[in-house]
């Protein structure tokens, strides 16, 4: 089958690859050259802009779009929504937000093009392994698309999840728990290494591996590290958030769930990227005005 591919980035260039190891044609482009060189000596075609990648595919046409949420995901998708014709395919498998998902859905079949969304997950581990796909639009049109969906997923990881949108959706939700789950290995291992114990933390990351309740991928992934650098002297406490773990608390909001893990972790986030609070400055100051309190100034602290 003939599949173009916009964005051969991490997530992409791995599904490029499954897709070509299973004998499938694809039409590749990215704005950086350099994405798409080692896959070219794997069988890629590369397109240099989106006009050749839609000229090099026979109709009906399928498009799968791996770009970041956003302005990328916007920018693309509405040229390739006046570029395809009617009966063509296309597929967002980014994190786009899922109120936007069900207006671009609308869109395109007014247009008469057929469309996807579809969740992705698994990072880099699905160059190796598949991706985990959370399939959302048209019944009918996602179990026609499912052979070459399960041609990059696991057995078992690929499934259709609802209506257009959901497949965006389910993948947010996901995506908040992820943020959860991070948090919590975070707050835990710190603990650890605040103990009074002279514990070994590459030990016993590597010990919960082996069937205790909090074994995981990310405890999988998290022993690794902790292997090679007990410290982590590489990285700083700076940690981004890309949009999902935003809109899945913002979801929740919205439907009178309370999500206090999943908050908690987004704003822990947040605090990692100011070097100075002005609210912890508004603390100390009441602290030391209604109280008398101690206060650390910048040269040192102050009864």
């Amino acid at each position: 089958m003939d599949i173009g591919l916009v964005g051969l980035g991490r997530m992409g260039a791995g599904i490029a690859r499954h897709w070509l190891r299973d004998g499938h044609r694809v039409v590749g482009h990215d704005l950086d050259d350099a994405a798409t060189a080692d896959l070219l000596d794997e069988g890629l075609h590369r397109a240099a802009d989106l006009a050749a990648l839609v000229a090099a595919l026979p109709a009906p046409r399928t498009v799968w779009t791996m770009l970041p949420a956003g302005p990328p995901t916007r920018e693309v998708t509405a040229y390739l929504e006046d570029a395809l014709e009617p009966g063509d395919l296309l597929i967002d498998g980014g994190n786009t937000n899922f109120h936007e998902t069900v207006e671009r859905a609308a869109r395109c079949r007014e247009k008469g093009l057929r469309f996807l969304d579809v969740g992705t997950s698994s990072g880099l581990l699905g160059r190796a392994e598949g991706y985990c796909l959370m399939v959302g639009g048209d019944p009918e049109l996602a179990a026609e698309t499912m052979p070459i969906l399960r041609s990059i997923a696991p057995e078992g990881g690929c499934r259709y999840v609802g209506p257009s949108g959901a497949g965006h959706y389910v993948k947010m939700i996901h995506n908040g728990i992820e943020y959860g789950l991070l948090e919590a290995y975070a707050e835990g291992f710190e603990v650890l290494k605040a103990s009074t114990y002279d514990l070994d933390l590459p030990a016993i990351a590597e010990l919960w591996r082996h069937n205790s309740l909090v074994q995981s991928r990310l405890l999988d992934l998290l022993a690794k590290k902790l292997d090679a650098d007990p410290e982590l002297s590489k990285y700083t406490d700076y940690v981004e958030d890309l949009g999902t773990g935003r809109w899945a608390v913002l979801e929740a909001i919205d439907r009178n769930v309370p999500a206090p893990a999943m908050t908690a972790a987004l704003l822990t986030r947040l605090r990692s990227r100011q070097e100075t609070s002005f609210g912890g400055q508004v603390l100390s100051a009441l602290r030391e005005e209604f109280g008398g309190h101690v206060v650390n100034r910048p040269h040192g602290p102050v009864a």
